[in-house]
């Protein structure tokens, strides 16, 4: 059995789970509504304050639709009841973000400065000049743009220079040593 899958998935009483018959997964919440198309052979039930994902067989493929499917249906739980969020830091003399609207605007050493528009139900936050927050209910696109603004300018390994996520640890090199 999939041990992620076997996991019955605890419903806050403020959350809102329906099913149709396409096998689209739709949750409600104070945070907002996620929805998410669950394969076909996996099926979904609502029991009380639960959630049951199960498999219809123990072949390889629904033994992994299993597991995925529970951990979408899950993630879409937490996203409407608590939202995820992102931190990022700017490393580097000179490396800079700030807000105008909903464009992020980042000076990481390039000749231009470089905006980005934030997407559907992901928003930035600004704390400092060297600090980004990336905030939403959908785990997938607050993840997706964290890794884009992150992928402008990645840390580079002799002075540590660049965009890295706050918890990251950045493996130093040592630089060339003269004779």
């Amino acid at each position: 059995m999939s041990r992620i899958g076997i996991k019955p998935i605890e419903l806050p009483k403020e959350v809102e789970i329906n099913v149709d018959e396409k096998n689209i997964v739709t949750v409600k919440g104070p945070m907002g509504t996620l929805s998410q198309d669950i394969h076909k052979d996996i099926t979904v039930k609502q029991e009380e304050n639960t959630v049951v994902v199960e498999r219809p067989t123990d072949n390889k493929k629904h033994k992994s639709l299993h597991g995925l499917s529970r951990s979408l249906v899950a993630n879409m739980v937490n996203g409407v009841v608590k939202g995820y969020e992102k931190k990022l830091q700017l490393v580097g003399v000179g490396y800079r973000a700030n807000k105008q609207g909903n464009k992020l605007v980042l000076n990481l050493g390039f000749s231009h400065p470089v905006e980005m528009v934030d997407p559907d139900g992901v928003t930035t936050e600004v704390p400092s000049q060297t600090e980004i927050v990336v905030k939403g209910i959908d785990k997938q696109k607050v993840g997706n743009y964290a890794a884009k603004i992150r992928e402008l300018r990645k840390p580079e390994p002799y002075k540590g220079k660049g965009v890295k996520y706050s918890d990251e640890i950045v493996r130093r090199k040592e630089g060339k040593t003269g004779k």
